[in-house]
């Protein structure tokens, strides 16, 4: 199995393609397939996410790109700015994952959401695209309260 423990930022062209859905890019330890059906382990420092484009170095010295993989999503539209920004606020109140786009709201596919979404007056579609959800405002990592009282607290992502 091949193992990857470490994100690449050098100038070599990647050989090898990881297509991953959101979730998958969320987990530092993992364990999947490369597009070829070679085995992966991923060990990355804990906190990791992984988004599209992302390159990753394998212990045999190969650069892997990280594909976002299409996954099942929903996408909300409104009449207009007020109504867009009271679904993201709702959407934001239960903790989701959004990917934001000019006049539109991304979420995964949920159909608890969508009843919400349409209740709220959005025009709500489902669609298969790659889902690259907001960092947040806290875009430098995860932290905690025993690293000291001062640091901010994000919830899932970075």
């Amino acid at each position: 199995m091949l193992l990857i423990e470490t994100l690449y930022t050098g100038e070599a062209a990647s050989t090898a393609r990881l297509q991953l859905d959101f979730d998958a890019r969320t987990k530092s330890r993992l364990r999947t397939q490369l597009a070829d059906g070679e085995e992966v382990g991923l060990f990355l420092p804990r906190g990791t996410i992984l988004r599209g484009g992302d390159r990753l170095l394998a212990q045999d010295g190969r650069v892997v790109a990280v594909v976002a993989a299409p996954e099942d999503l929903l996408e909300a539209r409104c009449a207009n700015a007020e109504a867009l920004a009271r679904v993201a606020y709702h959407l934001g109140n239960r903790h989701v994952a959004v990917q934001v786009g000019a006049g539109w709201l991304r979420i995964q596919a949920d159909h608890v959401l969508k009843t919400m979404l349409v209740g709220l007056g959005a025009e709500v579609s489902d669609l298969t695209a790659a889902f690259e959800p907001e960092a947040g405002a806290y875009a430098h990592g995860h932290h905690h309260a025993e690293r000291g009282a001062t640091e901010a607290k994000i919830h899932q992502y970075k």
